[in-house]
């Protein structure tokens, strides 16, 4: 609960920690469980991979799209960045790796 106030009070995001863990982490598992070709069995380093890059692609986006003015925290664009982002990053990662 401290890191997502202080995240709040210090970078003024509303949209918080837990929802770029959410969002980036869904799509990022996701995109690994989903992700079409051969596979060589569940592994679960990968997929805690490809959940943590759709986290950090998720706060960066909302990051960087606050700092160059395209959006304000809490805008819809920002939760579309935050997706977008984070499977785009996932499904790159996946489909280097499988």
């Amino acid at each position: 609960m401290a890191i997502i106030d202080l995240m709040a009070a210090l970078m003024e995001v509303s949209m918080g920690f837990l929802a770029f863990l959410v969002i980036g982490g869904i799509s990022g598992a996701s995109a690994w469980i989903f992700y079409p070709g051969p596979s060589q069995g569940f592994r679960p380093g990968k997929v805690f991979v490809a959940f943590l890059l759709g986290f950090i692609a998720a706060a960066g986006s909302s990051f960087l799209g606050q700092y160059l003015g395209f959006f304000q925290s809490g805008q819809i664009l920002e939760w579309a960045s935050a997706i977008f982002a984070s499977c785009t990053v996932a499904c790159v990662f996946t489909a280097l790796t499988k």
